[in-house]
């Protein structure tokens, strides 16, 4: 019998870059499955932020951390090659929480049929987490409404990229910030944001403030960083704080001090923290939220694909040198 190769949490991680010496790489053979079960073959497997937070120690997150010699968890497409499931016959191509492994045998519980013929890259990019985090983070919380400004930070990345189409398509003035000048320019003349601020260059309280000359109503943090009280501070009455990441203190040994909270006294500000894992029984409510503005033609996204799954540990170190370019999702 052939085998296959998983990776496993071995280590906890500390403050800076991701290592291989977290992880135990496995070969073993290929399990026979049982009745009510599937066996599915990997093919793409999606890299998130949130993978950092869930191999930490901490037990008090909004979802159970992942457990010495586990599997490392992550969503992925796959296709059943053996089903003794009524439910899923060999062929079919399955999306679900699959781990870091090129076989998963599977009850059934939480997978969910792709349809026949879709682009695997565009389900995990756009109808996967990013776009039920994108959808549900705007339309669910910021409230958003025609000619207000949205300032949006991590505005390159898979997330942040949907949140300002998705804006800008309802006729908000969207800018976004990126960690570069390929970035800003990607989602300035790709993805027609209004204006991008590269948080890297001199002048940004400058900039800021020439691009949201009326203020900000509504700000979909990402990231974290100094940007965070630039625009914190340019925040109108009423704003809304929509906090879905803070990846530039995920691997730092002290997180960034916090904006004071005066004014969100003052101008009456809604902070509004969240995790799309409360929210998944509306995953098809917000996939058909998503799907108009797909099929007009107003959501773009790319991909970064690493190849193999051995290339995963480093890729997440791509999250935090912003040499990704676009959702990054691992060929098997």
């Amino acid at each position: 019998m052939s085998d296959y190769l998983s990776i496993h949490l071995a280590v906890r991680p500390q403050p800076g870059p991701i290592t291989q010496g977290l992880f135990e790489l496995k070969r073993q053979p290929i399990p026979e499955i049982r009745n009510d079960e599937v066996l599915i073959k990997q093919t793409h497997m999606s890299l998130d932020p949130a993978m950092i937070g869930w191999m930490s120690a901490d037990r008090e997150s909004y979802i159970p951390r992942v457990e010495l010699g586990d599997v490392m968890r992550s969503t992925g497409i796959g296709v059943i090659v053996a089903s003794n499931h009524p439910d899923f016959s060999p062929g079919d191509t399955v999306q679900g929480m699959l781990g870091w492994t090129e076989y998963k045998v599977s009850g059934g519980k939480g997978l969910n049929k792709v349809p026949l013929g879709s682009d695997p890259e565009m389900v995990l990019a756009v109808f996967a987490l990013p776009g039920l985090t994108a959808t549900q983070g705007l339309f669910g919380f910021a409230d958003p409404k025609a000619g207000e400004t949205i300032v949006v930070t991590g505005a390159a990345g898979s997330v942040g990229s949907l949140v300002g189409q998705l804006a800008k398509a309802d006729g908000l003035q969207v800018i976004g910030v990126a960690g570069d000048d390929e970035k800003c320019q990607w989602i300035t003349d790709t993805l027609g944001f209004d204006g991008a601020i590269n948080y890297k260059n001199d002048g940004i309280t400058s900039m800021l403030k020439d691009l949201t000359p009326e203020g900000v109503d509504i700000f979909f943090e990402n990231t974290g960083g100094p940007i965070q009280q630039q625009v914190f501070n340019r925040m109108n009455a009423h704003g809304r704080i929509i906090v879905c990441g803070m990846i530039s203190d995920y691997v730092s040994a002290q997180p960034s001090p916090g904006p004071n909270w005066i004014p969100l006294i003052k101008k009456r500000v809604t902070v509004r923290g969240f995790a799309m894992t409360d929210h998944l029984g509306d995953a098809s409510k917000l996939r058909a939220k998503l799907a108009p503005y797909v099929a007009d033609g107003k959501i773009k996204f790319r991909t970064h694909i690493l190849e193999g799954l051995e290339s995963a540990p480093e890729g997440l170190n791509l999250f935090f040198n912003g040499n990704n370019r676009g959702k990054l999702i691992v060929r098997l």
